[in-house]
């Protein structure tokens, strides 16, 4: 069974960027779609794997998210 998040991500700006943020989440076994021009990364992760350390994955990818 899977869980729904969704981020906003300040710093991804380009295809580049989402295409990082996409391997370093599916790395987690969570399926991401990422959007450059909304900011927003939707993922659906197990439910082994919690907010938090989804949000740590992409702060230490070099995209934190933030709250909103």
């Amino acid at each position: 069974m899977n869980t729904q998040h969704t981020f906003q991500v300040p710093g991804m700006s380009c295809g580049r960027c989402a295409a990082t943020i996409t391997r370093t989440l599916e790395a987690l076994g969570a399926r991401v779609m990422a959007d450059p021009a909304t900011k927003r990364v939707e993922v659906s992760a197990p439910t082994a794997l919690s907010r938090e350390q989804l949000a740590a994955a992409l702060s230490e990818a070099g995209y934190p998210p933030v709250d909103g």
